[in-house]
């Protein structure tokens, strides 16, 4: 049997180090079976973490990260978990408190958790107020007068906007990152010694990413927390830890400083990873797209990745949208009359060639889900302008017609197991969009879903299969492979890697551009990762407020970005590399702006500037 590596507690050996807010030693979490075995998924896990320190706990989906986290606080079943070892916070022995003590002396008051999806974490049917009000009086009990005005000045110090007034609102009257900082104003109600972040900020766009990252020091070094900062984000993890510790399958494979970790890893799955990472300027003098290196987990060692071989063919444009317009009416009163609209989309203009990929960038709320979709007709509201496949004006064909055009166009969809029917298995649902666009019998359609699940890199045994039997990284390859079914000619990727974790995400967009030069198709490829967005594009549209501000090639974008909010957009990505954390980051702007404007709204005319060949700019 291999013997599991083990680490010193790093404060051990330091005489006269302050004591740890937080120390564990040989933490072990183990989950009974549906036979009764039980099945370890944390093996002897150690650190420590001081007042004032930021400890990250490093790791792709599976290393039991989020499960340690969770063991901490005492928050898994009972019935069906065991937890050993010893866990100290605060000077209280964790493991063996009572559930009462747990929630007297530790949750809430000792330490707080911010958890990775705050919608989830939030009640839909209290307003932010009243959950603030009950944090603050659960754990520092006083008058309910005091407690609003303690709430109002807690989302002040969040920085949320006219707080007073957004107290009386509901969550879903948030966008992600003002929801992400209601629940760190909740997590600093009872002034807590230790901030447990798990993911706090994976699903949130770059420039809110940020945003909440510099919050987050700087309640820090106000409140003098320890955080135990949990991530997959490489990124992220040069920004904020002072010491990381790095997790594979249950396993402690690395654990030291920050900067010792980034630039000499001892484990071979840290140099794996940190290789697979997308570093912001890493195509700086590229030509053409990239693909990330082939990276061998058991030794680290990293096969550099090849240039796209297959040049776009730039002469006639294979898609051309001209003046898109996407807008939804807002209904009110008792005789839900149209009151207002939102302006999802307007006056979007781009074209692809064959072989080409454009990526659309931009924060959620910017309209760029919307543009991909209402090319296809799918985004429902009110659409205009032009959009034309080849020489064919979709927008005019009857819906019979449209049908047989949308085999040209496929979507690859964000969220890939909400896009799988559960009940069918991969193989029914590879065949599916074959057989109703009648392109062959059932046995050339079940031989065709074969080859692609072995061009997607998964073994065509797994037809039988059912969507849950499947990471992550395998359903968005069965989605891919379900886009290619139809032989489109076009796909739009709708955050196609922006939920996977960093080494899969690199191997899906190396699929990607192996797709590409295979066949020649066109990708539009919709993101809010800049430093993903950078390796597989040919050219980049910005997109901000349902408006392109920035369209031009890949390197004239990146490298000399005109419009401030690209350049916004670029300065607020986390870069991996700790040496690099005070130079970077500019304030970006909190909110995106209200879409929705009075029924008799007219946009203002948009002129654009060429910055340089292909390279245009909006003048504001």
């Amino acid at each position: 049997m291999t013997e599991r590596p083990t680490f010193p507690l790093p404060d051990a050996a330091s005489p006269g180090a302050p004591s740890p807010i937080l120390s564990i030693h040989d933490l072990r979490v183990a989950f009974r079976g549906a036979r009764g075995a039980w099945n370890e998924v944390v093996h002897g896990l150690s650190l420590t973490v001081a007042a004032g320190e930021t400890v990250a706990l490093v790791g792709e989906s599976g290393s039991g990260k989020s499960v340690t986290s969770l063991a901490l606080m005492r928050l898994l079943a009972p019935a069906t978990s065991r937890i050993t070892g010893e866990v100290t916070l605060d000077g209280a022995a964790v493991l063996s408190l009572s559930e009462a003590e747990m929630v007297a002396r530790v949750r809430g008051r000792s330490a707080a958790m911010i958890f990775q999806e705050p919608m989830t974490s939030l009640h839909p049917i209290y307003t932010v107020g009243e959950q603030l009000i009950e944090a603050l009086c659960c754990h520092r009990p006083m008058p309910r007068a005091e407690a609003r005005r303690a709430a109002v000045a807690l989302m002040e110090r969040v920085r949320i906007p006219d707080a007073a007034r957004r107290l009386d609102d509901y969550p879903h009257a948030f966008s992600g990152g003002m929801r992400q900082r209601v629940m760190i104003a909740m997590a600093l109600a009872s002034r807590p010694k230790l901030l447990i972040a798990d993911e706090p900020t994976t699903a949130l766009d770059v420039t809110v990413q940020g945003e909440i990252l510099s919050l987050l020091k700087e309640l820090q070094e106000d409140y003098g927390m320890a955080m135990l900062f949990i991530t997959h984000d490489m990124g992220v993890v040069a920004e904020m830890a002072d010491r990381t510790v790095v997790m594979l399958r249950g396993d402690v494979v690395e654990d030291g400083p920050t900067a010792q970790v980034f630039h000499a890893p001892r484990a071979p799955y840290t140099r794996a990873l940190l290789a697979s990472v997308p570093a912001l300027g890493s195509m700086r003098g590229e030509p053409v797209p990239l693909r990330f290196p082939a990276i061998d987990p058991a030794t680290g060692a990293a096969t550099p990745g090849q240039p796209l071989a297959r040049q776009p063919d730039l002469g006639a444009p294979l898609l051309e949208v001209r003046d898109l317009v996407t807008r939804f009416d807002v209904r009110g009163g008792l005789l839900r009359r149209k009151v207002a609209r939102v302006h999802a989309v307007e006056h979007v203009s781009f074209a692809i060639h064959p072989a080409e990929t454009l990526a659309l960038v931009g924060e959620s709320g910017c309209g760029k889900s919307t543009t991909g979709r209402s090319i296809i007709r799918l985004a429902g509201g009110i659409s205009t302008g032009s959009v034309r496949l080849d020489a064919t004006e979709l927008f005019t064909l009857p819906p019979g017609r449209l049908r047989l055009q949308r085999r040209e166009i496929q979507m690859i969809p964000q969220d890939p197991l909400a896009s799988l029917n559960p009940r069918m298995t991969i193989g029914e649902a590879l065949v599916e969009p074959f057989l109703e666009h009648r392109m062959g019998p059932a046995t050339e359609a079940r031989a065709k879903a074969a080859r692609l699940m072995d061009q997607v890199g998964l073994n065509p045994a797994m037809l039988e299969r059912f969507p849950h039997e499947f990471s992550g990284g395998q359903r968005q390859r069965l989605c891919i492979a379900r886009a290619l079914m139809l032989d489109p000619r076009v796909i739009i990727a709708d955050e196609s890697v922006s939920a996977l974790d960093v080494s899969v995400k690199a191997q899906v967009v190396n699929l990607l551009l192996d797709i590409q030069e295979r066949t020649g198709i066109a990708f539009l490829f919709i993101s809010h990762d800049i430093a993903v967005v950078e390796r597989i594009s040919h050219r980049i549209a910005v997109m901000y407020q349902g408006e392109i501000v920035e369209i031009g090639p890949r390197a004239a974008v990146m490298e000399t970005p005109q419009h401030p909010y690209t350049r916004r957009l670029i300065e607020a990505v986390a870069v991996p590399d700790p040496a690099r954390r005070h130079l970077r980051r500019t304030q970006p702007p909190s909110e995106l702006m209200n879409p929705i404007r009075p029924l008799d709204f007219v946009p203002p005319e948009r002129r654009y500037r060429e910055a340089g060949p292909g390279h245009f700019v909006r003048e504001d």
